[in-house]
């Protein structure tokens, strides 16, 4: 008998733990590196907004910061992260071009002079030419150069390319005398600031061409869309405090020291992200054809570059769809997609 009650209660503890173990909600994980039009997802996750819009889910979402930009989206690519903070060219060449299809579900904002070439003692673009440029090879940095070098008629081939990790650029500019490098903020902002630094292009140049999004790995999100759901929620209610009037100070402040920077440093890189503050402008800018010139001119340079690996027969070898259905490159092998559907579902949120 007593066997019989001790088998009994391993039974029900079995289906106890089994009950408690499909109880637990699903999770998943975020990775992201700082750049100022990142910043809202470390702000999110330190003042507990993701939190409560996973919970309104039923889900958990880790925020991971990966310092080394590049590494963040290899990881993803390789599948320790659901999603990544990552360039439409990045997303392109390494995650879809490595058959990762990926969802765009936030399109936050574009480079409109975060992205910029700098030479030392001179601003004149032209004397970038014969010169050593620091910079992270096959990156948005090297588009940008490839697009102010086609307005001088050079070519790489003018050049002497060094591949520079993002955490080792500002030190090699300051330690080595480098005569030029191409980079993003916070260390573009860095780096204008010393002695000789001279801004000669930027992406000011080329608007909405660097577009910053949010990625989420398609078939996590085509089986738990509340994924994409409460991270649209949470990055626009975060977004409206940074430029709410009474509390944008603060906020900004909070993710400027986030970001090792000051709040004036800061400021002057929000002032050259065009940032998409409302739901409706990233739903519109998606519905335009604005991403698909975009798409079509990076998939492009990185046919040119090699970067769509060595199988690939011509610039559209990743099928590329886009919010309204319709695709550019190879409908058979469709490994980005742009969505308005969050960012959608927030603007009808709030209405």
């Amino acid at each position: 008998m007593r066997s019989m009650t001790r088998l009994l209660a391993l039974l029900l503890a079995c289906v106890l733990s089994t009950g408690a173990m499909a109880a637990e909600p699903p999770r998943f994980t975020l990775a992201w590196s700082i750049y100022v039009g990142w910043m809202p997802w470390e702000y999110a996750k330190a003042n507990g907004i993701l939190d409560r819009w996973a919970a309104r889910y039923g889900i958990e979402i880790d925020v991971v910061q990966v310092n080394d930009y590049i590494e963040s989206v290899n990881q993803y690519t390789a599948g320790q992260f659901d999603a990544v903070t990552a360039t439409n060219m990045d997303i392109l060449t390494i995650a879809a071009a490595s058959g990762v299809d990926s969802t765009a579900v936030i399109v936050g904002d574009y480079s409109n002079g975060n992205d910029g070439i700098v030479l030392r003692d001179s601003d004149q673009l032209a004397a970038i030419e014969g010169q050593r440029v620091h910079l992270v090879e096959l990156s948005v940095s090297h588009y940008l150069l490839a697009r102010a070098l086609d307005t001088l008629g050079l070519s790489e081939r003018d050049l002497t390319l060094v591949n520079t990790s993002d955490a080792d650029i500002v030190s090699a500019w300051a330690a080595t005398g480098v005569p030029a490098v191409v980079t993003w903020n916070p260390m573009l902002a860095e780096i204008r600031d010393m002695p000789s630094a001279n801004v000669v292009f930027d992406s000011s140049r080329i608007p909405g061409e660097i577009l910053d999004l949010t990625v989420v790995n398609s078939e996590t999100l085509d089986a738990h869309p509340e994924f994409g759901q409460a991270l649209a929620g949470a990055w626009y209610e975060t977004v409206a405090l940074m430029f709410d009037e009474a509390r944008a100070e603060a906020v900004q402040a909070h993710m400027a020291a986030a970001s090792g920077t000051s709040l004036a440093s800061y400021q002057r890189q929000l002032q050259t992200t065009r940032m998409f503050a409302e739901p409706e402008e990233g739903v519109a800018f998606v519905d335009s054809d604005a991403p698909k010139q975009t798409m079509q001119r990076v998939a492009e340079f990185s046919w040119d570059k090699g970067l769509l690996g060595p199988m690939a027969p011509d610039p559209g070898f990743v099928g590329i769809e886009f919010a309204d259905g319709s695709i550019w490159g190879d409908a058979r092998n469709v490994q980005l997609r742009f969505t308005n559907r969050f960012m959608r579902d927030v603007a009808n949120d709030a209405r």
